[in-house]
């Protein structure tokens, strides 16, 4: 696929190159021209932070995806996914500066589930460790809407605190690039590669304190690639979809987990909210940086566990995913004991 391996790092090193170029300028100079983020009831930051981040991650990863193409000589999978991404960049970076309704926002994310299925990058059957359901088309069809347009939104709604979300592609998408690699799929590893090293160029100046936050564009964009790779990884063969939820639970398990106890409170989902746990924990008296520190050990960790996780017995599979939901079982009652000690204090 490659005639050499220098061409394809140096694509891949263009993207943080980009990124942590167009990061630093948008940090110091966007604030004249990028959309504002103003500090409000609901938010963590304290001063107006511009959010324009996402458009240094998205020029990173698109100028990097598009000289590895070139040089592989393959547009099949990377050329759906740019396909599917234009949309969902789009429309959130709309919303960034003006307000999009939710049904155009729901209507673009619908577009790119659409076109990366007929890419064949699908989800067309349940896996779990020792047992595999296959979906007929139009099963997998409404499976693979549902699938792309959950992981956008929660990427977007865990977009809450400095330095979470570019964290959290940094460690995923490098967690793919080794599990391309070592499955011998190297344009797949180099791309995830590549979104992992824009996503740390990102984070040059999203670090707490943050100089400037994703935004929309950035933290919707960064929900379709997780959904994008999971697929393509799993067509490839490199991984099964639950490794890839593993790889990506810190974020998979908190949204849904505060989505549902909102729901059940009967509160406006679609709202602004400080529900989320690493909310919780700064709200209690933790540090930004506590707080990320602690969220990025669980990151790598998790990263860990999700590329060692195809190449287990079955029962050692189940025995994985057993520990890791004790682990956030108990993350979830540290939370609530956090809180609670710092109630007294607070009253």
């Amino acid at each position: 696929m490659f005639d050499s391996l220098m061409p394809p790092l140096l694509a891949t090193g263009t993207a943080f190159c980009v990124s942590v170029l167009l990061t630093q300028w948008l940090a110091g100079h966007g604030v004249r021209f990028s959309p504002i983020d103003h500090p409000n009831a609901r938010s963590l930051h304290s001063v107006p932070v511009p959010r324009s981040g996402g458009l240094a991650v998205l020029a990173g990863v698109l100028c990097a995806l598009l000289l590895l193409g070139v040089l592989a000589r393959s547009f099949s999978e990377l050329a759906w996914i740019l396909a599917a991404l234009i949309p969902v960049a789009a429309m959130a970076l709309l919303d960034d500066f003006g307000g999009v309704s939710r049904r155009l926002r729901l209507l673009a994310q619908a577009s790119a589930a659409l076109l990366l299925f007929v890419g064949h990058l699908r989800w067309q059957m349940l896996e779990l460790p020792g047992w595999t359901l296959t979906w007929p088309s139009a099963v997998a069809l409404a499976a693979t809407l549902v699938y792309v347009i959950w992981l956008i939104n929660l990427y977007n709604f865990m977009d809450g605190m400095d330095g979470l979300a570019g964290g959290m592609a940094v460690f995923g998408f490098a967690a793919f690039a080794i599990l391309g690699w070592s499955g011998g799929e190297p344009l797949f590893a180099f791309a995830a590669a590549s979104i992992a090293l824009a996503a740390a160029g990102f984070l040059s100046a999203n670090f707490p304190p943050a100089r400037i936050f994703l935004g929309d564009a950035g933290s919707s964009s960064l929900g379709l690639l997780v959904a994008a790779f999971s697929l393509w990884g799993s067509a490839l063969g490199l991984f099964p979809l639950w490794s890839a939820w593993l790889l990506f639970s810190p974020f998979i398990l908190d949204a849904t987990w505060t989505l549902l106890a909102r729901l059940i409170r009967g509160e406006r989902i679609w709202e602004p909210h400080r529900s989320h746990h690493y909310q919780r924990l700064v709200l209690a008296g933790w540090s930004h940086r506590r707080t990320l520190m602690r969220a990025y050990v669980i990151m790598a960790t998790v990263a860990a566990c999700a590329v060692a996780s195809p190449r287990l017995p079955v029962h050692e599979q189940w025995m994985l995913i057993g520990a890791w939901a004790v682990i956030y079982a108990m993350i979830h009652v540290k939370v609530r004991l956090v809180e609670r000690a710092d109630a007294p204090a607070s009253n």
